[in-house]
């Protein structure tokens, strides 16, 4: 019979599948090194005297310690797809946190007035939706700046991003001369109280997830890493196209300080410093290329988990916090090998 043969040989397991069996043989080598090293269990209770078949408490830190750097990551998934890079989702965060809590704080402590207000008192005791809107508003603004200098000054996105980093960092700072600002209203500390970053986490992971297999949005992205020039001739609108990933991007880096100063009850200056790179390195970890066209929300989520998994196992060896942050960027540097490997193998195999 004539047509295609299928050639059993170019047969590849779908690319997640090896992001979830990474995950597996890293949780099981800290499970090891805690039986024989530790007299210890990492995250599955092993021990006789304990009757409960996961560590579930470290289990929900590990899911904790994500969610919120994980939110992120779920944005910068969509710009790496679509072939572009962004380092501005630190200090949105940071700038963010500052000026939403500005808007979500209490007028009085104990009958005295609140010593960290940012703003008169008329703007205290305000409701939960304006500080949520404010943090969404700074978002936008911040994509929408990313986006324009990227799609139409045509400037690269590592430099427009960079400077709108910088920038960001400096507001946060500017806003209070470096000082925290705390006590929110109680339905503020809502959104970030309990497991709620998680669950925000879950639903933005799924919800981009459909967007991205079964709407126009995601097959643009797609179609933009893989040959921006093509997707431009077939029609799609790569400018405005960028814009609209950009802007996604940044406010889900405001959606993720929202979380961040409501799970503390505090903002300060310096928070989301260095979280567009684990945010890019969960997304590198979990498949996505740097190179644009290939990628899912899905590894991105379980990239996350193995960045996770690694750090709370070296804290469970009782390795020095220091030691951790050394560790965290030799992942940044494996990540991009580990795609650059897989670039030169994809290719060979065409």
């Amino acid at each position: 019979m004539g047509g295609l043969n299928y050639d059993k040989s170019r047969r590849s397991w779908p690319p997640e599948l090896n992001v979830f069996a990474a995950l597996v043989l890293i949780v099981v080598a800290f499970e090891l090194i805690g039986r024989f090293f530790l007299n210890d269990s990492f995250l599955f209770n092993l021990r006789p005297d304990v009757h409960t078949f996961f560590n579930e408490l470290r289990l929900q830190i590990i899911i904790l310690q994500v969610s919120i750097t994980g939110i992120i990551a779920i944005g910068v998934t969509q710009v790496i797809i679509a072939g572009g890079i962004d380092l501005s989702s630190g200090s949105i965060v940071g700038a963010t946190a500052m000026i939403a809590m500005a808007f979500a704080q209490i007028g009085a402590v104990n009958g005295n007035p609140n010593p960290t207000l940012a703003l008169t008192p008329a703007y205290a005791d305000l409701p939960v939706i304006v500080p949520i809107a404010v943090a969404l508003a700074c978002g936008l603004v911040a994509g929408l700046i990313n986006g324009s200098l990227i799609a139409y000054t045509k400037i690269p996105p590592f430099i427009a991003t960079l400077g709108m980093m910088v920038s960001a960092r400096g507001v946060s700072k500017w806003l209070t001369k470096g000082k925290p600002e705390s006590f929110p209203t109680e339905p503020f500390t809502y959104i970030g109280g309990g497991f709620m970053p998680v669950v925000i986490f879950i639903t933005l992971a799924i919800l981009f997830q459909l967007i991205l297999t079964y709407t126009k949005y995601g097959k643009y992205c797609y179609a933009i890493g893989s040959n921006e020039e093509a997707a431009r001739i077939s029609g799609i609108k790569v400018e405005n196209h960028k814009m609209l990933v950009y802007t996604i991007a940044a406010m889900l880096a405001a959606l993720a300080a929202l979380v961040l100063c409501s799970k503390n009850l505090t903002a300060q200056a310096g928070m989301g410093f260095g979280y567009e790179l684990d945010a890019i390195a969960m997304a590198v970890i979990g498949g996505v290329s740097l190179s644009g066209g290939r990628g899912s929300i899905i590894g991105t989520v379980l990239g996350a988990l193995i960045f996770g998994v690694i750090i709370s196992g070296f804290t469970f060896m009782r390795l020095d916090a220091y030691y951790q942050e050394m560790v965290k960027g030799v992942i940044i540097v494996a990540a991009v090998v580990l795609d650059q490997y897989r670039q030169r193998t994809s290719a060979r195999g065409k």
